[in-house]
């Protein structure tokens, strides 16, 4: 049965941060501040986290070597997501995740240019199709009245590069630590940085608390809550180098399908190349960042950062 789990996570994964991401941009234009759509999913963490807590019997590693590098993902993924949210309020969900899931391609560079990993031609072919599928995506066509400014690709690009350095950092942390530690520290670190996204919401407009507010904002950001959790068994059951393309390459083409059908719009043939290009690159970074891991050297060079 548990060589067939890790399928079952990661589908569920897959399905449920596509889903999500063709609908979190709902509530905001239902009247539901970005800033308080990021205090809902930072809740929603805790009870996935307390049942992986409960599934190590509460042990979470401790250490100095574990409490940094679990602020170092929290705070990257947490910083990441709250950047994610403000920026979906400017630009389309269905451009900003194809450059979101280009993310991989951070950790690559990183682990070559620090640790000195050598990658394999379909990763610097992935590399170079994410340089091309960037300005492909922040192309706007002169009457593009949908998509204004560049602030959006700003943002994107923020959240790019957070997601990115937070996959080098979880290399290490896998290695040393059980992935519901890890779970742990990435609810904490959500949950501390709720404070600034409550000051940084502009209470003098008006807020929609019905249900198309904080409730509804609850169910969809629990889709990414629960996904975040069945991707740390989908790790632990099936291999990485299937794991990852599945859900970092196809959770963002049924995000886009969605939005696309859900906001009846049609991208620029420019933009569309962009995601065709996009997605390509995410399956081949994908492959090439999970392939490329050899245990012993990432300890050895975790020691040599941390100490």
């Amino acid at each position: 049965m548990k060589s067939k789990l890790w399928l079952i996570f990661a589908l569920i994964t897959t399905l449920f941060w596509g889903v999500w991401g063709a609908f979190i941009e709902i509530t905001e234009q239902a009247g539901f501040p970005a800033t308080l759509g990021y205090v809902v999913w930072s809740l929603t963490m805790i009870p996935p986290a307390l049942v992986a807590l409960k599934i190590i019997n509460w042990k979470i590693e401790h250490d100095k070597k574990s409490i940094l590098l679990g602020a170092a993902i929290g705070f990257l993924g947490a910083g990441g997501q709250l950047i994610l949210f403000h920026g979906l309020g400017i630009g389309p969900a269905y451009i900003i995740f194809p450059i979101i899931a280009l993310s991989p391609v951070v950790t690559v560079l990183l682990s070559i240019i620090i640790l000195k990993e050598r990658t394999q031609l379909k990763g610097w072919i992935g590399i170079a199709l994410a340089l091309i599928a960037i300005p492909l995506l922040s192309y706007q066509p002169p009457d593009n009245a949908a998509v204004e400014g560049y602030l959006w690709l700003i943002l994107a690009l923020g959240v790019f590069f957070a997601w990115g350095i937070q996959g080098f950092f979880m290399k290490f942390a896998n290695q040393t630590m059980t992935a519901e530690s890890i779970f742990f520290y990435m609810t904490i670190t959500g949950l501390l940085l709720s404070p600034l996204a409550i000051m940084m919401t502009d209470f003098s407009q008006d807020i929609n608390w019905g249900f198309q507010g904080p409730y509804l904002a609850a169910m969809i950001q629990i889709l990414n809550a629960v996904g975040a959790l069945c991707i740390v068994y989908a790790y632990r059951y099936g291999k990485a180098i299937v794991v990852s393309p599945l859900t970092n390459a196809i959770a963002p083409v049924i995000t886009i399908v969605i939005s696309l059908l859900l906001y009846a719009v049609f991208p620029h043939t420019v933009t569309l190349i962009g995601m065709i290009v996009a997605i390509t690159a995410t399956f081949l970074l994908a492959i090439v960042e999970e392939s490329t891991e050899k245990a012993e050297e990432i300890e050895e060079k975790v020691e040599e950062l941390l100490d």
